[in-house]
């Protein structure tokens, strides 16, 4: 029997132990995590380090809108600028791409059939008006050379029979009929003359060079094709030994006059009635920060395409230098009216909240600053116009300005 009890009574002290034990680790684990969470809420919460720097920033509503009235060291984080009074421009904007001028590209056809022997320019060459592209072997020409030199001949040898026969006749020795026929050959001789040279003229051959044709008695098949503008070379499809005919597509090349391109845009059908021909636009491309392209509206689409609800604008864009590239992304302004003057922030003062709404946090001491809700405009030169909201010469945080919104935001949610 003190056998049994011993054994009864060390079970009891072992479940006591380790209940012991489990209080203790227990109390432990519960330390641990507290002691967790406290360091973890000062890594959080601003306002924890606050209290061993300086006073918190006090949270409170001025006219119905949030306010924070700061300590002195966080004023040092935010910066207060007056709203300025700014002009900013009336205008329209778009995105599209810049192309072509398709009413200043010509497609250079040869004007007669032959075979292509040299080439002589490539895509993305800059040609002058009259600068030769190609040049083919012509039958045409070849057959329209050699009777000229043919009439010549016949020409040349009426005109001595005529000279002959009039001093024949001065002496009574032929009569008056024979000088007559003579006329008349020599005559038809000369028109014939002047039809062959003007075959010729038509192949683009200079007086200069018939008159060298006749004189050397030589027809000359290579027929010269000429760039009939000055531009730039957009499309090849010329080579050596290919035979073209006129107007049978494709061009051997086309060429464009790239002093004006063409921007084709989508404008949103909300603003059609602001946008007509003749309107000044600006244009912006990617390529050239900074640089502004001039132009004006050539042509308006008749059409709203009824799945995007935009419609056509092409604008004809100045460009003396040959800078812009067909297929370039870019985006214009177009001038609507005449300037307006607007309230003016930094865009770092626009403070976008969660539901969307556009705020500015505005101050008169420097110290507390009220949560105002405003509503913006465009930007320019890095400040955001403000259509209502504010006046100009009143105080308004800047850089910070975020800053202040997180700071209202934590409170609230600790609130």
């Amino acid at each position: 029997m003190g056998a049994l009890m011993a054994v009864v009574q060390s079970r009891v002290i072992v479940v006591v132990a380790g209940g012991a034990l489990c209080f203790l680790a227990g109390a432990a684990s519960v330390s641990y995590v507290n002691g967790w969470l406290q360091s973890s809420a000062q890594i959080v919460s601003p306002s924890a380090n606050a209290k061993t720097d300086s006073p918190e920033a006090k949270m409170g509503v001025v006219g119905g809108m949030p306010s924070i009235e700061l300590n002195e060291k966080q004023m040092l984080t935010v910066k207060v600028e007056a709203v300025k009074d700014q002009e900013f421009p009336l205008e329209k904007a778009a995105v599209g791409s810049i192309d072509f001028n398709e009413e200043m590209t010509l497609q250079v056809f040869t004007p007669y059939q032959g075979r292509i022997l040299e080439t002589f320019a490539k895509v993305g060459d800059e040609v002058k008006k009259g600068q030769v592209l190609f040049t083919i072997d012509s039958p045409d020409l070849l057959s329209a050379a050699s009777s000229l030199i043919a009439t010549s001949g016949v020409l040349q040898l009426t005109t001595r029979a005529l000279n002959r026969l009039k001093t024949l006749y001065e002496s009574r020795a032929v009569a008056q009929k024979d000088v007559e026929q003579a006329i008349s050959d020599q005559q038809t001789a000369e028109g014939a003359h002047k039809a062959a040279r003007d075959a010729v003229r038509i192949f683009g051959k200079t007086d200069a060079e018939i008159d060298a044709i006749i004189k050397e008695r030589r027809a000359d098949s290579t027929l010269v094709v000429k760039s009939p503008i000055n531009g730039r070379i957009t499309a090849r499809n010329a080579a050596p030994g290919l035979f073209v005919q006129p107007g049978s597509a494709p061009a051997p090349f086309s060429v464009a006059d790239t002093s004006t391109m063409w921007m084709i845009a989508n404008v949103a059908e909300s603003d059609v009635s602001a946008i007509h021909v003749g309107q000044h636009v600006k244009v912006s491309v990617m390529s050239y920060p900074g640089k502004i392209f001039e132009g004006h509206i050539s042509t308006i689409s008749s059409n709203v395409d009824p799945n995007t609800h935009r419609m056509l604008v092409r604008s004809e864009i100045e460009d003396p230098d040959h800078e812009l590239r067909s297929g370039m992304f870019a985006r214009f302004s177009i001038v609507i009216g005449a300037p307006v003057r607007s309230p003016a922030v930094p865009l770092d003062g626009v403070v976008r909240q969660g539901d969307g709404t556009m705020t500015v946090w505005v101050t008169i001491d420097r110290k507390r600053f009220t949560q105002r809700v405003v509503k913006i405009g465009d930007q320019k030169d890095g400040l955001r116009q403000i259509m209502e909201g504010l006046q100009p010469d009143e105080l308004v945080a800047t850089e910070g300005a975020l800053f202040l919104s997180n700071m209202l935001a934590i409170g609230q949610a600790g609130g």
